[in-house]
Formats: C-alpha cells, sequence, structure tokens
C-alpha cells in the first residue's frame, strides 16, 4: 500500500473513532446519547409487485356491553349454584356452540364437568364482574347430565327444544 493509501485509511478510522466517541461517553455516564436510534425503524423496502395489506378493522365495545365469560358463576334461573364456565366448544366455523361448566362439589373437590348448549344461557342480567350468568336448566337436570371427558365425544345439554345437531362432516 502507498503512504497516501495508508493516511487515507488512518484518516478514515479517526473519524469513525471521533463519531463513536461521544456514544460511548453517554453510555458510561448513563445519560443518552445525542442522536438517538428512531423509535421504530423504518420498514425494509418491499420489492416491487408486493402490496401493502390493509390496516385491521377496529370495534369499539363499552364495557357494560361486553365480559369474559371464563371463570364466570353459572346460577339457575331459580338463583342456585350451578358451577362455574371452565371452556367454551365451537365448533370447525368458529361459531359458539357450548360451554363446559365445572359443577357440584366444594372447592374443586368432588366437581365434575358437564357441557352445556350455548343457547341455554343467558347473558342479560351480567353488568359487572360478580354479576353470574342464567342456566335455564335445573340443578337436576345438570346432576344428570354425562361428564365432560377431553378427547371423547361431548354430549351438550341443551334447555328443552333449543339443541340444534353438530354437523361436522368430512
Amino acid at each position: 500500500m502507498s503512504r497516501n493509501g495508508s493516511t487515507s485509511v488512518v484518516v478514515l478510522m479517526a473519524a469513525a473513532l471521533i463519531c463513536a466517541a461521544p456514544n460511548a461517553m453517554a453510555d458510561e455516564t448513563g445519560s443518552p446519547p445525542a442522536n438517538p436510534a428512531p423509535a421504530n425503524p423504518p420498514a425494509a423496502a418491499k420489492p416491487s409487485g408486493e402490496t401493502t395489506p390493509p390496516p385491521p378493522s377496529i370495534t369499539v365495545i363499552s364495557p357494560a356491553d361486553a365480559h369474559g365469560v371464563l371463570g364466570r358463576d353459572v346460577r339457575s334461573t331459580s338463583d342456585q349454584n350451578m358451577g362455574r364456565i371452565v371452556e367454551v366448544i365451537v365448533d370447525r366455523a368458529g361459531v359458539v356452540r357450548a360451554a363446559v361448566i365445572d359443577f357440584g362439589g366444594f372447592l374443586g373437590v368432588g366437581s365434575r364437568k358437564i357441557v352445556v348448549d350455548w343457547n341455554a344461557l343467558h347473558f342479560g342480567g351480567v353488568k359487572g364482574k360478580s354479576d353470574s350468568i342464567s342456566l335455564e336448566l335445573t340443578q337436576d337436570q345438570v346432576r344428570a347430565a354425562p361428564e365432560y371427558k377431553e378427547g371423547a365425544s361431548v354430549v351438550v345439554l341443551g334447555a328443552s327444544g333449543t339443541l340444534q345437531p353438530l354437523n361436522i362432516g368430512p
């Protein structure tokens, strides 16, 4: 390498060190660097021909209009304790079909899971976290229902005349 070439390399290295020195000193003192990196770095350029997907739609639901159901107490129409919702069952199309209720027992001992048709549940009286969901079945009807077991066929207990067969198909 010629003397001119090595001088250029030394000058470039010195310039790089000078530029890096304020950032290194800022790291040691705990103060932010003079030119912080942008919070949202620019996205990589998309190859030509690709389109940017449209932004997702947004829906705002007020707290008075929607409530979570998992863990929520379920009571009969005569205010008997029916258990808690522990799972929601949907069909292949994503339509909610039933709820799994942890029924009976005391503090988790002696309880069993049963499945009730989604249409047998009523959410009209639910205004806050402490409100329960109403089930249009009696304790005796629920007590007589077969137990839900993961991986086995699901037997859904429905309110009189409201249960529709689930046609899954191949």
